[in-house]
C-alpha cells in the first residue's frame, strides 16, 4: 500500500462530479481502492473487480461505470494489463482546489444563519400581547413614574385607562397633607430632575458597546479573518447562549497558537468556530514517544501486527 497515493486519493485529489454536478462519492471510493494498490508514483494499480467489490460493497456494474467516470475525469489512465487485469496510473499531479474547503465552510455558515433566523421568527410568533383594560367611572387618572403608557383611553364624561386611579382633589380625605414649600423646592431641584431622568432613561448600549469592543479583540487574535459580518452575528449568538467574551478571546488565542505553522486551508472560519462552540474545546493532547522493541543490532519503533495491510498479497 502506498501512503502517498492513498493520501492523494482521500484528500488532495479533485472530487469527481456526476453529470448534474453533484459530488460523485461512488467514483471517489473506487479511486481510493485503486490508490491502495498503486505505487508511490501512482503506477501499477491493478486490483481485480472482485477485490474492489469486497472493499466497497458495490456491484460489478456500478464499479465498471465508476471506473469509466474516473477515466473521463482524467483522474486515472489505462497503463497496460497484468495477469489479465487492467492496470491503471493515477494522476497524482492533479490537485483539489482550495476553494472546495472554503465553499463548504460558507455553505455551513449559511445553513446555521438560516436556522438561527427561523428560530428567531418562531419565537417572535409565539409572543402574545395582553389585551387593553378599560377602567370606567373614573373622575381623575394619574400616571406616575411611567416610561411608556399603553391602554385604551377615551375622552368622554370620565377618563378610562388601565392604570392607577385616584379620587379628585375635591374628594380627598381631610387627613391628606399638602406638601410643604421645602418639599416642593427639593423635588424641583436640578439634582432631583437628574435623578428622575436617570431612573427613566433606559439602560443604554453600554453592555453592547463593551461586547463589540471584545469582538474586536477576538477578531484581532483569531488566526483566520474571513466573513467578518457572519462572525459578528455568530459572536452575538454565542454571548446570548451565555459564553463569556474573555473566555472566547482566550480560546481564540489558544487556537491561533495551535494553528501556527499548519495549513491555513484547514483553519476554521471565525463564524464556524463560534457557532460550533469550539471555544469550549479541550486542547489536543501532546503525542508521547513511541515504544521500542528489541531487534538484531539495536531497537526499532514497535509496530502493531494488525497494522499490516490485508491487501499485500498478489491479486
Amino acid at each position: 500500500m502506498s501512503t502517498e497515493a492513498v493520501t492523494w486519493a482521500m484528500d488532495r485529489a479533485p472530487m469527481p462530479r456526476t453529470e448534474k454536478g453533484k459530488p460523485d462519492t461512488t467514483a471517489r471510493h473506487v479511486l481510493q481502492v485503486l490508490a491502495e494498490h498503486a505505487s508511490p508514483t501512482g503506477t501499477g494499480a491493478h486490483p481485480s473487480v472482485l477485490r474492489i467489490q469486497y472493499r466497497t460493497g458495490y456491484d460489478r456494474a456500478t464499479i465498471q461505470r465508476a471506473l469509466r467516470r474516473l477515466e473521463k475525469a482524467e483522474l486515472i489512465t489505462r497503463d497496460g494489463a497484468r495477469e489479465g487485469r487492467t492496470r491503471y496510473r493515477l494522476a497524482l499531479q492533479l490537485l483539489r482546489p482550495e476553494t472546495d474547503w472554503s465553499d463548504l465552510e460558507r455553505e455551513e455558515d449559511e445553513l446555521r444563519l438560516a436556522a438561527t433566523e427561523r428560530k428567531r421568527r418562531s419565537r417572535a410568533k409565539g409572543v402574545t400581547h395582553s389585551k387593553s383594560v378599560t377602567v370606567t367611572d373614573a373622575e381623575d387618572v394619574t400616571v406616575t413614574h411611567g416610561e411608556s403608557v399603553t391602554g385604551d383611553v377615551t375622552h368622554a364624561e370620565s377618563v378610562r385607562h388601565a392604570l392607577k386611579v385616584r379620587p379628585s382633589r375635591t374628594e380627598r380625605s381631610p387627613n391628606h397633607q399638602q406638601p410643604s414649600d421645602n418639599q416642593l423646592h427639593k423635588d424641583s431641584s436640578p439634582a432631583a430632575e437628574q435623578s428622575a431622568d436617570s431612573k427613566a432613561a433606559p439602560a443604554g448600549n453600554t453592555k453592547s458597546d463593551h461586547h463589540l469592543k471584545a469582538f474586536g479583540a477576538f477578531w484581532s487574535n483569531y488566526p483566520k479573518k474571513r466573513a467578518r459580518e457572519a462572525a459578528k452575528k455568530a459572536w452575538i449568538a454565542a454571548l446570548e447562549r451565555g459564553a463569556e467574551p474573555k473566555h472566547i478571546v482566550d480560546a481564540a488565542q489558544a487556537y491561533a497558537r495551535e494553528r501556527a505553522g499548519e495549513d491555513p486551508k484547514y483553519t476554521k472560519f471565525p463564524a464556524t468556530w463560534l457557532n460550533q462552540g469550539c471555544y469550549d474545546d479541550e486542547p489536543d493532547p501532546q503525542p508521547g514517544p513511541r515504544p521500542l522493541r528489541a531487534v538484531a543490532g539495536g531497537y526499532e519503533p514497535y509496530r502493531n501486527p494488525t497494522d499490516q495491510s490485508v491487501y499485500d498479497e498478489d491479486f
